[in-house]
């Protein structure tokens, strides 16, 4: 297992607390990657959002692909990856930036491809904004212009939505053939697009048998497709690890009283834009991207366990948030993450 988390920059994780500790600052960021690298975490994902989904669309919130790059230059060994999505973005120029940042970060930067759901911010910020299959054509086009510009030396495309022509790319990025392409889906169609163009496949929160139920699906799915298997299969997930799980109960109470629905603003817009495979309660958007869902809560023994059964259902990268965000870190790496290696080393042992 792989341990990624997300890099807070919304100034927290929860629509239903007010002060998180988590200030939407490059500073803090830039904390928070710095002393991941140095407690074992792999990778971080930067959401790519102008508006606040998580504080209400009036509040700060730092952007994506300026970050990436900042922190590809104070940071050593971890994987920086980084939301795009096709509406926002001239495909040419973004494979020219992808490159850049690659070089900055020495092969560390990939991209979590992401086809895009909330109208008002695509209305406010200019982003292109169509019917939910016409938005995975658009990204179709786009990820073929990514991959043809960073692996020939001269690359023409002419489709419904992009045109170029013996468009040149140098230095090509330091990944071969191209960075990491994630991409999350759950229609038929977007499943189709991650199949066809993409190297790992990221989910939202789910349960053990909604996990293993996926992975075996976009297994079959990319075998039919006679594409190789997907290099890796992720998961975000929300962490509350306590010693005791009254403690646990406290906080889970805590962060899913609504109180105020400021922060909710993109929510109509996720449920009704997106063709989603689970039907989504409140309480499942009080956190982030389902991340209560898999259930990684209760005390770090409880933790690990689940975290092994994730394993051996498939899963190999957890993206995780956490809140307040350095001292969760720090508490899951010292209390969770070796637990979950001593467990795996008993159970590789049992099956030998």
């Amino acid at each position: 297992m792989k341990y990624g988390f997300w890099l807070p920059i919304f100034g927290g994780w929860l629509r239903n607390v007010e002060d998180e500790n988590m200030p939407p600052t490059f500073d803090y960021a830039k904390k928070v990657i710095q002393s991941a690298e140095m407690w074992g975490y792999d990778t971080t994902l930067i959401a790519e959002l102008y508006l606040n989904d998580i504080k209400g669309p009036e509040r700060d919130s730092i952007e994506a692909w300026s970050t990436a790059a900042a922190l590809a230059a104070v940071t050593e060994k971890i994987e920086i990856m980084t939301a795009i999505r096709p509406g926002f973005h001239n495909p040419a120029v973004a494979a020219k930036m992808a490159s850049n940042i690659d070089h900055i970060s020495n092969g560390r930067f990939t991209l979590n491809v992401v086809s895009a759901w909330w109208a008002e911010e695509a209305k406010q910020y200019g982003g292109a904004f169509t019917e939910h299959d016409e938005r995975y054509e658009r990204t179709d086009e786009f990820l073929t212009i990514l991959k043809g510009l960073w692996s020939e030396e001269t690359f023409s495309f002419k489709g419904k939505y992009y045109d170029i022509e013996n468009t040149k790319l140098e230095p090509k990025p330091v990944q071969r053939p191209n960075p990491i392409l994630y991409a999350g889906g759950e229609s038929p169609r977007g499943k189709q697009s991650i199949v066809e163009h993409c190297d790992s496949y990221v989910m939202h929160g789910g349960t053990l048998e909604e996990i293993e139920t996926k992975i075996a699906d976009m297994k079959t799915r990319r075998a039919s497709a006679g594409k190789d298997p997907f290099g890796s299969f992720g998961m975000a997930a929300f962490i509350i690890c306590r010693d005791t799980e009254e403690e646990v109960q406290a906080e889970l109470e805590r962060i899913t009283d609504v109180k105020d629905v400021s922060g909710y603003a993109g929510y109509n817009d996720f449920v009704s834009k997106s063709q989603l495979e689970q039907q989504v309660k409140l309480m499942d958007y009080s956190v982030s991207n389902r991340g209560l869902r898999p259930n990684l809560i209760g005390t770090p023994e409880q933790i690990a366990d689940r975290i092994v059964a994730f394993e051996n259902a498939g899963l190999d990268l957890l993206l995780l948030q956490f809140s307040p965000q350095l001292e969760e870190m720090k508490r899951f790496s010292e209390k969770v993450m070796p637990l979950v290696e001593k467990k795996r080393k008993i159970q590789q042992e049992i099956n030998i």
